[in-house]
């Protein structure tokens, strides 16, 4: 048996999410049948999946010690050197400036180890802050049940650009909600072929997404399965010798290769971008990516724990952005980087 008392990170949520995040190795059906025949209890009562854990309840867990994985260690979070480029950090959260070609999750890289009950690539964003968060004494691993420092919205291995890490189970729900409710405007910057057909404007479509290729297709029409994407471009300069554009793109929905896919349908592929277009002469010139960067991020006036962030307006350095070379906007930038 093995109680878990619930800290401020653990409360607020339901049960059965507690026990999955705790438990990683256990199945869902497993964790019902425990729960309904009382081997997974609340203060050594009957609990159900839906109870809502409170500060310093107790969970005891009758389970087989199979199911429980061993924590990180500290000598794993003390053997490397975080590499990260903080752009803001405070007591709730962090912002990252993440390079191209670096994963934000655990993905194909090497250096894997065995972890929190899942495997950990040291080479991913995540493993990095909180390897950081570890050595500055914010997070250990071992005093925690079922939370640890997340990132609330990620962004392609091969795109550059601002990452929120939340340091507490309290600021990822805020800014979870604030992503949800469109309460954080995120703004990118991307070079792509040709001019757009206007200077600015609104393109609103619909996305589905095919799994078996790893691809997307804008729909002008509404289908099963499709979702509306709404992406908003303003040309910023275009280069008439590389006939190439930079543009500021607004995400006001944010979907699967929305950006990617939605320059390409209206004749406009990313630099780079292999997955929407063919990159053969790109390629030539140095672009084996797309050239696509998350470079500033708004907090949009919102009553919640971070609303001491409410109009704050943050930016990556425009040296990150590698594909600002093929263009003249520095430093009478219309964009103000």
């Amino acid at each position: 048996m093995r109680e878990f008392k619930i800290n401020s990170n653990d409360s607020g949520q339901r049960l059965d999410k507690f026990i999955l995040k705790t438990v990683k190795g256990m199945p869902m059906s497993l964790m019902y049948k425990a729960i309904r025949l009382k081997k997974i209890k609340v203060n050594r009562k009957r609990a159900t999946e839906k109870q809502i854990l409170n500060e310093n309840d107790v969970v005891q867990m009758f389970l087989s010690e199979d199911l429980f994985s061993e924590k990180i260690t500290a000598n794993e979070f003390s053997s490397i050197k975080p590499n990260l480029n903080i752009v803001y950090e405070d007591e709730n959260i962090l912002l990252c400036d993440k390079p191209a070609g670096v994963l934000v999750h655990t993905g194909d890289g090497d250096g894997k180890i065995s972890g929190d009950g899942s495997t950990q690539d040291r080479s991913t964003l995540i493993y990095h802050i909180q390897a950081y968060l570890y050595q500055k004494g914010e997070y250990d691993p071992q005093n925690e049940n079922s939370f640890a420092p997340a990132l609330c919205n990620r962004i392609d291995r091969n795109t550059g650009g601002m990452v929120i890490c939340a340091k507490n189970a309290p600021a990822l729900r805020a800014v979870n909600e604030r992503i949800r409710e469109n309460k954080i405007s995120k703004h990118y910057l991307c070079a792509v072929h040709g001019k757009t057909p206007r200077n600015k404007d609104t393109l609103s479509d619909f996305l589905i997404k095919d799994s078996k290729n790893n691809k997307v297709r804008v729909l002008k029409n509404k289908q099963q399965g499709a979702k509306e994407i709404i992406t908003k471009y303003t040309l910023i300069e275009h280069n008439a010798r590389l006939n190439i554009s930079l543009l500021e793109i607004e995400l006001v929905t944010g979907r699967t290769h929305q950006i990617r896919a939605h320059m390409a349908s209206i004749g406009n592929s990313l630099l780079g971008d292999g997955k929407y277009a063919s990159i053969q002469k790109d390629k030539a010139i140095g672009y084996k990516h797309q050239a696509l960067y998350s470079y500033k991020l708004e907090f949009l006036p919102y009553d919640d724990i971070l609303s001491y962030l409410n109009g704050r307006i943050f930016k990556v350095k425009p040296s990150s952005i590698y594909f600002l070379r093929e263009f003249s906007v520095l430093p009478n930038s219309k964009i103000q980087l």
